[in-house]
C-alpha cells in the first residue's frame, strides 16, 4: 500500500513535470534525456494504474458503475491518451521545428486532455487509490483548488496564460530557455484544468449561466488570437523556422493560427452548446441522472474535490 501511495503521488507530479519539460528530447538528445523520457513515461503509466486501482476499489465497495461510471473511465482513457500524444514523441519532437505543431500541442492540452480528465473524476479515483495521509493531503490541496477554480477566477487565469505566452517576447523567451518553456506548458495545462473544472464539473447545474458566458467569451477571445495569427502580414516570432513542415515562417504561423481558431473555437463552442442543452433538460431528469451516478451512503475519499 505504501508503494502504491508513492507511485500514485509521483504520477501526479510526473504529469506536471512532463508538461513542464516538453522538449526533453532535442535533435542533439543524449542518453540522459532519453532515460528521463523513459522514467516520465513509466510514471505516467503509474498514474493511469492509480486511476484504475482507485476505480476498482470504489466499484468493489459500491458496485460496478457507482460513484465513477464506465463513461467517465472511458473519458479518462481518452484524456490521458491526448495528454500523452501532446507531450511524448512524435508530436513533441516534431514541434521543435514548427509553430503550427506547437499549437497542436497546446490545443491538445487545453481543449482535449483537460476537459476529458476533469470529466472523468480523476482526482476522486486517485483518492480511492490512496490511504490515510495521502487522502488528507489531497483534500487539503482540493480546498485551494476549489477557491481558484471558480468560473471567473479560472477565466482570467486561462485567458492570461493564453494571451501572455503568445506575446512575441514571451514566446521567443520560452523557446530560448527550457525553464521558461516549462512554465509555459505548465501554465497552459493547469489553467485549462481549472477552467474546465469550474465550468464542466458536477456543480454545473448551479451555475449554468456563468459557465455558458465563460465558455462563449473564451471562444471569442481565442478566435480573436487565432485570427490575428492567421492574417498577420509578417511572422511575429524570431524562432519562425518551419523545418518540420517545410513552410515559410509566415505560412507556419498562419497554419498555427488556423489550428487555434478552428480546434480551440469549436471545442469551446461545443461545450457552450452542451451547457445550453443541460439548461433545457427537465430538472427531474437531471436529478435522476445525477442520482444514478452516486452510491448512497458511500463515504467520500477526497472531500472537497467535488466542484
Amino acid at each position: 500500500m505504501r508503494g502504491l501511495k508513492t507511485a500514485t503521488v509521483a504520477a501526479v507530479l510526473a504529469t506536471l513535470a512532463r508538461a513542464a519539460h516538453p522538449h526533453a528530447i532535442a535533435p542533439q538528445a543524449s542518453a540522459g534525456p532519453i532515460a528521463l523520457e523513459i522514467v516520465l513515461f513509466a510514471l505516467m503509466v503509474a498514474s493511469a494504474l492509480g486511476y484504475a486501482i482507485g476505480v476498482a476499489r470504489l466499484w468493489r465497495r459500491a458496485g460496478v458503475g457507482r460513484g465513477i461510471n464506465a463513461h467517465e473511465v472511458f473519458r479518462f482513457a481518452c484524456g490521458w491518451g491526448a495528454l500523452a500524444a501532446a507531450l511524448l514523441p512524435p508530436i513533441d519532437t516534431l514541434a521543435d521545428g514548427s509553430f503550427a505543431l506547437h499549437m497542436v500541442q497546446h490545443e491538445l492540452l487545453m481543449v482535449v486532455a483537460a476537459p476529458l480528465l476533469v470529466a472523468s473524476r480523476t482526482f476522486e479515483a486517485w483518492a480511492w487509490a490512496l490511504r490515510g495521509g495521502g487522502v488528507r493531503a489531497l483534500a487539503a490541496l482540493a480546498r485551494g483548488w476549489r477557491w481558484l477554480a471558480t468560473p471567473w477566477r479560472s477565466w482570467w487565469l486561462h485567458a492570461a496564460a493564453l494571451w501572455l505566452w503568445h506575446v512575441p517576447a514571451f514566446f521567443d523567451a520560452a523557446l530560448d530557455n527550457l525553464a521558461i518553456h516549462a512554465l509555459q506548458h505548465l501554465s497552459f495545462l493547469v489553467s485549462a484544468l481549472m477552467f474546465w473544472w469550474a465550468v464542466y464539473g458536477r456543480g454545473i447545474r448551479a451555475r449554468e449561466g456563468s459557465a455558458f458566458v465563460a465558455l462563449l467569451t473564451t471562444m471569442l477571445h481565442m478566435n480573436a488570437l487565432g485570427l490575428l495569427l492567421t492574417f498577420a502580414p509578417t511572422s511575429w516570432y524570431a524562432h519562425g523556422h518551419a523545418f518540420t513542415l517545410g513552410m515559410t515562417a509566415l505560412e507556419d504561423q498562419q497554419l498555427g493560427g488556423l489550428v487555434m481558431w478552428m480546434l480551440g473555437g469549436l471545442a469551446y463552442l461545443g461545450a457552450a452548446l452542451a451547457v445550453i442543452a443541460a439548461w433545457m433538460t427537465p430538472r427531474q431528469r437531471r436529478d435522476k441522472s445525477a442520482g444514478a451516478e452516486t452510491a448512497p451512503g458511500l463515504p467520500a475519499r477526497a472531500p472537497g474535490w467535488q466542484p
